[in-house]
């Protein structure tokens, strides 16, 4: 009976967890859709600890354990989330995921080493190694791009590196295999192939630059789902298993479309070290020109008596937590009668809907946010966009310079604006380490400074016209 109530439970869990994901397609019940997943799981969660019986009838004990846990978790948890900054939000949310998968990764680690080995059972020997090869790499993977997002660790890239990357990777799925069908429990041999794991989760993800990292935390974040889901399967737990399908599917679909954003594939992104360095370089060694600036007073002029301004964010906004300030000279604008929208690109920031959640965050009507498509259609009918802190998602080179490391990748198109004010710090190149043509466009004008002062002081100006 206490066994059937437990099916109910994950069920009912898995239900919910759909429901969130669907929920969170729309930023209105965004927030719902959480707390509706959340439910499912303390659901499951509990009806695990006071439900679940074995075989033999035997239910769960050390609850003072099993509490303590979810306790210094539960409040580990939440004042890491209340406290991150926007700024922070990519680390923590790598972070967070790399936990995830390491959880995956101990969970095969003690399965294996209580697992009785029978004759033909290597399908589920095989699936414990699985969740211990993707929970591994997941895990060192997601720590070493929570090191280089936090500016602790620096692109490592050293000769002939992919060949050695899928030669390690090759070796360990070899061990894996070789675990899987040797019929008997080998913790030597175990212990190799877990440090071949994280030493492959370190060397994957050491040579790939900032330009590439939405996708990368998208793609660790799948992995951990499908190690999630491996875990689910061993234990025969329906809402472990409908949660990690969820997350890797939801993952691995949320990568293949950024890749596609950026015209690459993701075999590209994996192998291709693009967006390592930060000294602007020129494919072709043209001379650019020279830059125009823009005074504070001529900006505020050319906003208030424009018809149309987009405004394009970038990581930039979310370094100098201007997001708050940008809504506020947004609101100013359309009291002048000035159509303001805000233009998206699907890998700007440091992680997948980085731009919008920092918007949401500063209360912008998710009716202002285009995507790129419809973003472009409307450039050439604006009068003024305003880049603030973007860079590579905004460089012709994607489009005009066939020897540029980012020429095929979609790009906001703001030169085809009337006019086009880039706020930046100075004229350092962006993440991915190339020279933005933007920069000597006719119609570019060069707003220098800290993103949130010069929006403070552009604000001002506003009014006062």
């Amino acid at each position: 009976m206490e066994n059937s109530i437990l099916w109910l439970t994950y069920i009912a869990g898995s239900i919910t967890f759909i429901l969130g994901l669907k929920m969170l397609s729309h930023p209105e019940s965004a927030r719902r859709g959480n707390l509706v997943a959340a439910g499912g799981m303390t659901l499951a969660i509990l009806g695990t600890i006071f439900l679940y019986q074995d075989s033999e009838g035997n239910k769960l004990h050390n609850y003072l354990w099993i509490f303590g846990g979810i306790l210094i978790g539960t409040i580990v948890g939440t004042m890491a989330a209340r406290r991150v900054k926007m700024t922070a939000m990519p680390q923590m949310v790598s972070l967070f995921n790399g936990m995830g998968g390491a959880c995956a990764a101990i969970i095969s680690i003690i399965e294996y080493q209580h697992h009785h080995f029978v004759s033909g059972d290597w399908n589920i020997v095989g699936v414990i190694l699985a969740g211990l090869l993707i929970g591994g790499v997941s895990f060192a993977g997601s720590m070493i791009a929570f090191g280089k997002l936090n500016g602790n660790v620096t692109d490592k890239v050293f000769p002939a590196q992919s060949i050695i990357n899928m030669l390690v990777l090759l070796l360990t799925v070899g061990v894996g295999i070789y675990l899987t069908f040797l019929g008997e429990q080998n913790m030597m041999v175990l212990y190799i192939m877990i440090a071949m794991c994280l030493v492959y989760g370190v060397l994957f993800v050491m040579p790939i630059g900032g330009a590439d990292m939405p996708v990368v935390i998208s793609l660790l974040n799948s992995f951990t789902g499908v190690a999630a889901a491996c875990a689910g399967f061993i234990y025969n737990n329906q809402v472990m298993l409908t949660g990690g399908i969820l997350v890797g599917s939801a993952g691995t679909i949320l990568t293949i479309l950024m890749c596609r954003a950026m015209n690459r594939s993701l075999l590209n992104v994996i192998i291709g070290n693009f967006g390592g360095g930060s000294k602007a370089v020129s494919a072709d060694g043209k001379e650019r020109g020279n830059i125009k600036e823009i005074s504070l007073s001529d900006a505020a002029v050319l906003l208030s008596y424009s018809k149309k301004v987009m405004i394009v964010p970038g990581y930039g906004l979310a370094v100098a937590q201007a997001q708050h300030t940008v809504h506020e000279l947004e609101k100013l604008l359309e009291e002048k009668g000035v159509e303001v929208k805000y233009a998206i690109h699907p890998v700007a920031g440091r992680m997948p809907g980085h731009m919008n959640v920092l918007l949401a965050e500063a209360d912008v009507s998710y009716d202002k946010l285009l995507e790129m498509e419809a973003a472009n259609a409307e450039f050439a009918t604006t009068d003024a966009v305003i880049v603030i802190g973007a860079n590579d998602v905004v460089n012709p080179a994607a489009k005009k310079d066939s020897s540029s490391p980012i020429y095929g990748m979609p790009i906001l198109e703001v030169e085809q604006a009337q006019n086009v004010i880039v706020m930046k710090r100075s004229m350092n190149a962006g993440y991915a380490g190339i020279e933005n043509e933007l920069f000597y466009e006719p119609r570019t004008r060069m707003l220098f400074g800290d993103a949130k002062t010069s929006l403070q002081k552009l604000t001002t100006e506003v009014k006062a016209n």
